[in-house]
């Protein structure tokens, strides 16, 4: 467990959430126990991802994968176990006016869940070798990786009692930002390397899966991931200025190059 959770990554889920419950005029400190919860899920994720019988990668965050290192066995339980002390620390954050424990946990459990992150990742296994339209891939993308990432945010701003629409606000540039994350997590795949991206590079060509470079195109793919952190940063607007950390990470998306 400590292997991955420690293995270094970019911290997107976690720091998104504390920024949102700033950009809420809440405390991260508050919001700390959702944060490590959301990234917990998301390492778990990566473990199961990388094994075999999913994508099967050698990889991760610049490191050999965990059941490269532990075995597939050891791998599948490090995961497990981080999904469950996922919900323990969870239910360690304080309840506010507006938002009960149980209100926060619903948020995570349905990010995760089968409709979700699990509905993402079967959607992506069932696609491999097989022609998918764009709006397929959209599905894949809005659950595999922005539910989680929309969830971040939301949790961050209902650790600082943040207004429905506020909360509304935070779903909706969650979710643009998270298709937008995916749609460049797609062009780097194709490129850059290996080494500068700390994991396979050219893995989604070699294992026949859809990507938006390959339905849509390279430029236009960039374009998309444009139009969506435009759309992300107008979501933003009901916070008048107070929310430019998000914008920061959201900016950073389209610079970055791993």
């Amino acid at each position: 467990m400590r292997y991955s959770i420690f293995a270094g990554g970019k911290r997107l889920r976690p720091a998104l959430c504390l920024a949102a419950a700033e950009a809420c005029r809440g405390s991260w400190r508050g919001a700390l126990p959702l944060a490590c919860a959301v990234e917990c899920i998301h390492t778990y994720s990566l473990i199961h991802d990388d094994l075999p019988a999913m994508d099967n990668d050698d990889y991760r965050r610049g490191k050999l994968t965990n059941h490269k290192v532990f075995g597939e066995g050891i791998a599948i339980l490090a995961g497990d176990a981080l999904l469950t002390e996922a919900f323990a620390m969870a239910g360690r954050a304080a309840a506010t006016p507006r938002y009960p424990q149980q209100a926060m946990l619903k948020e995570l459990w349905e990010a995760a869940g089968s409709r979700q992150l699990i509905a993402g990742q079967v959607a992506d296994l069932e696609g491999e070798g097989k022609r998918i339209s764009a709006a397929q891939l959209r599905y894949i993308h809005e659950r595999k990786t922005a539910a989680l990432l929309r969830c971040s945010l939301r949790l961050g701003g209902m650790s600082a009692n943040c207004p429905p629409a506020r909360l509304q606000a935070l779903g909706d540039f969650g979710r643009r930002v998270g298709l937008a994350f995916q749609i460049i997590d797609d062009i780097l795949d194709v490129t850059q390397t290996s080494e500068q991206l700390g994991k396979t590079a050219g893995k989604d060509t070699q294992a026949h899966k859809a990507t938006y470079p390959s339905i849509i195109g390279l430029e236009e793919s960039r374009k998309m991931a444009e139009r969506l952190t435009d759309r992300a940063f107008a979501a933003l607007r009901i916070f008048k200025g107070q929310a430019r950390a998000l914008e920061a990470l959201a900016a950073h998306l389209l610079r970055r190059d791993r």
